[in-house]
């Protein structure tokens, strides 16, 4: 009986550890169906998941006005490239047309003050980033960025100082513009033998000439004041020079100063060669008044000669030609577009990685042949260019800065609004008293 009792307890046993394995075994399988088909991730799981996220890189959202001819093709060619060297990093192209950056920069300050910031944006460098976004304490400091990248001698130092405020670095600039350039129609000049002017003097003499050929001799599109205002500062640099041009918006110079009356006279003057429905045109419809031949010169930054070559399909030093404006060789209006880092961005690791392809040679010699813009940095390859970029890169190198003001390096936002208003009511009165008045109590805001 114990024998048999024995091996009954076994038989036992063994059913139990029988049943206990096959039930292990079913759960097993309907808990791995489960966690395919309805069971909702564990928070591990969900770990996981945002960890492997945040390895891809996230979103880097780069927030600008380059929608128009050769500034879109630039730039989603820098995406491009930075695409292939960060695969794990997506790119969303957040830019915003019209007013030529009007818009933009409209809806960037709204986000900006609702602490929604994107995580990097196009902004002029000089007293735009750093009376604008720097002082309101928006941006974060890239020192150690530029120290990592060795980025301390690829640019010049004046373009640092820009980008700089306190002994602080703010952006990263990937371009340089020329604002006093005057682009002209080279069969035009051709055919009533004019040759290129290098003083005021001499512009007036071919406008008279040009008028009496029946051709507007300079196309205006001011339907934004700041292509007006942009002539302006150019006649004011060619009169004040490049020292006393930024002592006037230092506040150094007074506004009524006699060659400030001068320079608001030689605009006055200026503005009598214009076309007449310039204020219904914006710059591209007056640039391709020259294109066309209606026109014979426009001055405009040379994002004009992106427009010239990739929408008009015109050939540099063939179809369209370029110079100084007159009274201004040597000089060198410096427009540049810069990105940095706001505070507050999910990802700024990832924001440095776009920051490094837009500043490295790479980055720069992809964006700016489309966009018709020249290198920040020293050691870009001049073989990237066409002529127009390899005499800009030359003059950059050797001329005299000046920081526009049209385009917000020159002086604080409040100023230049004001500096815009008094441009288009001028335009419109060719007072010069008042003209002169007007900035002279706007010079408040400097």
């Amino acid at each position: 009986m114990k024998k048999l009792f024995s091996i009954f307890l076994l038989m036992v046993l063994a059913l139990v550890i029988a049943a206990c394995s096959s039930d292990s075994s079913s759960d097993g399988e309907d808990n791995t169906s489960d966690s395919n088909d309805t069971e909702e991730p564990t928070e591990s799981e969900e770990t996981t998941e945002g960890s492997d996220e945040e390895a891809s890189g996230g979103t880097v959202e780069i927030f600008s006005w380059w929608t128009g001819a050769g500034e879109e093709d630039g730039l989603l060619a820098l995406i491009d490239l930075f695409e292939q060297k960060h695969p794990g990093i997506a790119i969303d192209n957040a830019a915003v047309s019209g007013g030529a950056g009007t818009n933009a920069k409209a809806v960037l300050a709204t986000r900006m003050q609702g602490d929604d910031p994107p995580s990097t944006f196009q902004v002029h460098g000089g007293a735009e980033l750093n009376e604008g976004w720097v002082a309101a304490d928006k941006m974060e400091p890239l020192n150690d960025f530029y120290e990592e990248q060795g980025l301390m001698d690829k640019f010049p130092q004046d373009l640092i100082d820009m980008v700089s405020k306190d002994g602080n670095i703010y952006s990263v600039p990937v371009n340089i513009h020329r604002g006093n350039v005057i682009f002209y129609n080279m069969q035009v000049f051709e055919e009533n033998n004019i040759e290129v002017p290098t003083t005021m003097d001499e512009f007036f003499a071919v406008a008279d000439k040009l008028q009496e050929a029946g051709i507007t001799p300079l196309a205006l599109g001011d339907k934004e004041s700041w292509t007006s205002t942009q002539i302006f500062e150019n006649i004011l640099l060619g009169v004040l020079g490049t020292d006393d041009y930024q002592a006037l918006f230092d506040g150094d110079i007074p506004f009524d100063d006699e060659r400030v009356v001068e320079a608001a006279e030689l605009f006055k003057k200026t503005l009598s060669y214009v076309n007449e429905d310039h204020a219904s045109r914006n710059w591209q419809d007056a640039s391709q008044l020259v294109g066309e031949g209606e026109a014979a010169m426009t001055n405009m930054g040379d994002w004009a000669k992106g427009y010239f070559s990739n929408d008009l399909d015109l050939a540099t030093n063939e179809d369209f030609g370029y110079f100084p404006y007159p009274d201004t060789v040597g000089d060198f209006m410096v427009i540049t577009d810069t990105f940095g880092l706001p505070k507050g961005v999910e990802n700024p690791e990832s924001v440095k990685e776009f920051l490094s392809v837009l500043g490295s040679v790479e980055g720069q010699d992809a964006f700016n042949p489309l966009k018709g813009s020249i290198p920040a940095r020293v050691d870009a390859d001049p073989e990237k260019y066409d002529q127009y970029g390899k005499d800009t890169m030359d003059d950059f190198n050797n001329g005299k800065l000046a920081a526009s003001l049209a385009h917000g390096s020159a002086a604080a936002e409040g100023f230049v609004t004001k500096m815009n208003q008094a441009v288009n009511i001028f335009v419109t009165q060719l007072d010069v008293d008042n003209f002169i008045d007007t900035l002279k109590n706007a010079s408040g805001e400097l």
